[in-house]
């Protein structure tokens, strides 16, 4: 019998073994997938793990995506390691090692599939004829219509010691779950070693741990207001929670009560540079309009962990470390070579709880880093001035130690989420404490967020700033019953199949195809926005309608008549239900709404006169040109020229003759926009300028214009 057992045991792992071998080929570790359809939007690399880098700036995890510069991410280190291990030359190590990296890639890992699918098709959108998607075109792999989450990235990493990592990770658009990534995690001892379908490597694979630590740059601005290597995160406190998880897992969460401490979860924040003589706690524009730039509160919640690879359930003991870890004082384990046996050593006792480099307290820590080192919500204290490591602090979780046979698995399940202050609040409370800060003697008195008052500008401020701790767990929060629910949240109406805006004349017209939701019973219509002047700004609501109230054929559209000229003008249309579907304890009741970023336009759409038939009817809007009487909306720079001809060059002389700029104005209508920069890209200065427009033919005429900046 245990022979008969045996075998069975065998053949279940054959098989297991051949169908992954023929599901995944090699592929390029720089491969990256985007994830765009909720509010927090990033990417994910072929190789298992994230840096954010891009050769410019550091890029990914974006939040508030509707703005820019509002990316969060600066490096995800994930490791694997084993004890007792004897590798696919033969050689013994007492620990070995992996870092996700893609200096790792056909050494220490082997990427094997990166992809992304859909639930449905992404609408179409075209602003004036162009085709608004055509620069995503290829991102989505498959459709299928049968997942629940709007999107689904697989990535499957071998490594060298036969640990192969498959992630999952799972993007939401309904409005209350679109500001987090559910993350995945299968590891497998398919004892696959390298890029072929070979199987290298047949022992048990023994204390396997796992870990990564995560650090954050707390919004992209916040390296112009906060400065001195925010972009990096240096500046960043982290914290924890969850230290009572035990106690508490077997709790519900409910919409009465939807934030809990007791959640498995570690987050940043952007704390005070040293440098700054000035409160910089929620990254404030001091030197422009005081909103605050650096909202962001960012980090991950623990949801599940097998057992074991025959148990899973929930092992409520781990995280083994949860906590966090200086910035880059972690193991170098090169090329898995033999010099680096004693790196490996490290390596594993990290993962093991065991901060690198220091002692317990200085390098790392399972406490709440905050609470543990701050006096108060205004103390000046740098946090990269605890550990002394201008890296920053990254959020530190490591599980294990796992025992793998062959052919078995573990899996890990976390959410990744940022949440804070809106953009809204940002500025009202920015502003009113830049406003006392450059007025002595103002006091307030300012209103705290539980309705008390203080005379302290910045007490009130970062009192604000710090309501993203109850904000970001309430957002794990809501991870974790998604998850635990087998995602069963509900769902939001499909959008619109396609969206179309064109500039007229006298209006600017939208157009759309019906919403493949529309027979839904609790189906309930659409809602039509429109932004002026940029596309990153206040979205205001102008039409909504039922569904064929407008055309009988399924197909819709809407007449903007109130664009005023020479303004640019961004939309979104959203399909909206009743609410009486969405009535579960999974989130906040009432009308749910199609994610608003399938539709957004981001290519202004403006009215455009007829072309003049004379020279006479030329006009220059506004002369004289004043930087403090902004005539269009959010663009200060703008000029314009008004009933030209339809085709015609438009050369601007200053007044002694020196050619600055040439316009070449080929669209056939009576309009042309400049923003006052020369050929050279310089800013226009004050001055009396002349404006000489010519036809094909040569006939010309010129137009004198001031300037005052």
């Amino acid at each position: 019998m245990i022979m008969l057992k045996r075998i069975m045991h065998y053949l279940l792992i054959s098989g297991a073994m051949l169908f992954y071998l023929s599901s995944y080929a090699q592929i390029d570790g720089s491969q990256k997938c985007y994830v765009r359809v909720g509010s927090l939007q990033s990417h994910f690399s072929a190789y298992g793990s994230e840096r954010a880098w891009n050769n410019t700036y550091y890029e990914g995890l974006i939040w508030p995506a509707d703005y820019p510069f509002q990316d969060n991410a600066v490096i995800k280190r994930s490791w694997a390691a084993v004890r007792d291990f004897k590798d696919k030359n033969g050689a013994h190590w007492s620990h070995y090692g992996v870092l996700y990296t893609l200096d790792a890639e056909g050494v220490g890992l082997f990427p094997m599939e990166l992809k992304q699918s859909s639930k449905f098709k992404p609408p179409d959108v075209f602003v004036d004829g162009n085709d608004l998607k055509v620069i995503f075109a290829g991102e989505i792999d498959t459709i299928d219509a049968n997942q629940i989450a709007d999107r689904i990235i697989t990535n499957v990493v071998n490594s060298s010691m036969g640990l192969t990592m498959t992630r999952k990770i799972y993007a939401f658009s309904q409005q209350y779950h679109d500001n987090y990534f559910i993350k995945e995690f299968t590891f497998t001892n398919t004892g696959n070693a390298d890029w072929d379908p070979e199987i290298e490597l047949t022992d048990t694979l023994r204390g396997v741990r796992i870990g990564w630590g995560t650090r954050y740059s707390m919004g992209r601005e916040a390296n112009w207001t906060i400065g001195d290597g925010q972009s990096w995160g240096k500046h960043t406190w982290v914290t924890r929670r969850g230290e009572d998880y035990a106690l508490h897992y077997q709790e519900a969460i409910t919409p009465e009560d939807p934030i809990v401490d007791w959640l498995r979860a570690g987050f940043s924040w952007a704390g005070q540079g040293e440098n700054n003589a000035f409160d910089n706690i929620g990254g404030p524009d001091v030197t422009g309009s005081g909103r605050l730039t650096s909202p962001h509160h960012a980090g991950s919640v623990v949801i599940h962990v097998d057992r074991s690879a025959a148990d899973n359930n929930d092992w409520i003991a781990q995280p083994v470390f949860l906590g966090w870890h200086a910035g880059d004082t972690y193991p170098s384990i090169g090329d898995q070579r033999v010099e680096d046996a004693p790196a490996m050593s490290d390596l594993y006792d990290m993962l093991s709880g065991n901060p690198y480099g220091g002692d317990q307290g200085k390098i790392g820590d399972i406490t709440r880093m905050d609470e543990k080192h701050l006096t108060s919500i205004t103390d000046p204290k740098d946090p990269w001035t605890v550990h002394n490591d201008g890296g920053g602090t990254n959020v530190m979780m490591t599980y294990g130690p796992f025992d793998l046979g062959p052919g078995e698995s573990i899996t890990i399940v976390e959410a990744e989420g940022i949440n804070g202050l809106s953009r809204k609040m940002c500025e009202l409370i920015g502003e009113r404490w830049k406003k006392a800060y450059d007025t002595s003697g103002d006091n307030g008195p300012f209103d705290l967020p539980n309705g008390n008052e203080t005379s302290d500008r910045n007490k009130f401020k970062n009192s604000w700033v710090y309501t993203g701790k109850d904000s970001i767990m309430l957002t794990f929060g809501r991870a974790k019953r998604n998850y635990d629910s087998g995602f069963n949240i509900p769902q939001p109406p499909l959008p619109p199949e396609s969206f179309t805006v064109e500039s007229g004349g006298n209006r600017i017209f939208t157009s759309w195809l019906a919403s493949p939701s529309e027979s839904d019973a609790d189906f309930g219509g659409y809602r039509l926005y429109r932004a002026i002047g940029k596309p990153d700004t206040t979205f205001e609501e102008i039409f909504a309608c039922g569904v064929g109230t407008n055309n009988p054929e399924l197909s819709y559209s809407f007449d903007d008549m109130s664009p005023v000229r020479g303004q640019n003008y961004f939309y979104y249309l959203v399909a909206f239900d009743d609410g009486s579907e969405n009535n579960t304890d999974l989130n906040p009741h009432g009308s749910l709404h199609s994610s608003h970023f399938y539709t957004k336009t981001t290519e202004a759409a403006n009215l455009k006169r007829k072309a003049g038939t004379t020279f006479e009817q030329i006009r220059i809007v506004p002369n004289p040109f004043n930087i403090r009487h902004e005539a269009f909306i959010k663009q200060p720079d703008k000029l314009a020229f008004y009933d030209i001809p339809g085709v015609c060059t438009i050369r601007i002389y200053t007044e002694r003759g020196d050619l600055v700029k040439t316009i070449e104005h080929n669209d056939g209508s009576g309009d042309e926009y400049w923003f006052l920069n020369t050929d050279k890209r310089q800013v226009l200065v004050s001055g009396i300028y002349i404006a000489h427009f010519e036809l094909p033919d040569g006939r010309s005429t010129f137009r004198k214009f001031i300037v005052v900046r």
